[in-house]
């Protein structure tokens, strides 16, 4: 893929992450390509070299949506960091994060209630993750009424262990998703069955504690994106750039989570 006349496709690249990583707009992020000597370095611009404008960014991310080159950025980042950061895998975490649209008038996107909250107009973002490293392995974004279970067989990656997840994901369609894959359900339950004097309901609540301890892990992922790289509210239109967004903020925390591992294997 060519890039910007001038401007090598890995330096864009490089800045698009940099944008997620510090929540900056177009406009911002060409203002601090131009100021700050870091963010040239990590772009691999001179010190004296022009820096792109924002128009630059704009027709970056359209030739990335049309090649649909953004999944295998993902895929191949997702690969060489997991290669690094290597584990015995035991299991698997999923969950989905409502995500609000840059418009209404976003005619991709789709309104959406949880529980007695008020419905929002977006995307959701079908997540899963190592269960040790919380390493994001696999991903589907789809409009914000996608029920989580009939969603989540798109975002499980192979042979993922134990599947951790909350009780959105009962139900046989997801189970037989997980199997088909070489994994086992462990999803949490609303009711289980059993004879007067079976303690059932200890039963039940242990079942639900022991998953429930495992699969909160993958609220600090949503909790990063949120908080730190403007996930709160896409900035784009469409459910392809909403995807976009979303792997550019996978591959950013991924980056970050890996930096986290080995500083502390090597500590």
């Amino acid at each position: 893929m060519k890039g910007e006349p001038g401007w090598p496709p890995l330096a864009l690249f490089r800045a698009l992450l940099l944008a997620t990583r510090h929540d900056l707009s177009d406009v911002r992020l060409a203002e601090a390509l131009d100021d700050r000597a870091s963010f040239r370095r990590f772009c691999g611009f001179a010190a004296h070299e022009a820096t792109p404008e924002r128009t630059a960014f704009v027709r970056f991310r359209r030739e990335l949506v049309r090649r649909g080159l953004d999944r295998a950025l993902f895929e191949e980042v997702t690969r060489q960091l997991e290669a690094r950061a290597v584990t015995v895998k035991t299991g698997t975490l999923i969950d989905a994060t409502f995500i609000a649209s840059a418009s209404h008038a976003d005619g991709e996107a789709a309104r959406a209630a949880h529980q007695r909250r008020r419905a929002i107009h977006g995307f959701k973002a079908h997540v899963s993750a190592d269960a040790d490293t919380v390493l994001v392995e696999e991903l589907a974004v789809t409009p914000g009424n996608v029920h989580d279970g009939g969603a989540g067989g798109a975002a499980l990656p192979e042979d993922p262990g134990d599947v951790h997840a909350d009780s959105a994901y009962r139900g046989e369609v997801f189970a037989s998703a997980i199997r088909a894959k070489g994994g086992t359900p462990r999803i949490v339950a609303t009711g289980m069955w059993g004879r007067p004097g079976d303690d059932t309901a200890r039963k039940l609540c242990r079942w639900n504690h022991d998953i429930q301890r495992v699969r909160c892990r993958i609220e600090k992922v949503f909790g990063t994106w949120k908080r730190s790289y403007g996930l709160r509210r896409m900035r784009w239109r469409g459910l392809a750039k909403a995807g976009l967004q979303v792997r550019l903020a996978v591959i950013a925390y991924n980056l970050r989570r890996t930096l986290a591992l080995l500083q502390a294997s090597a500590a």
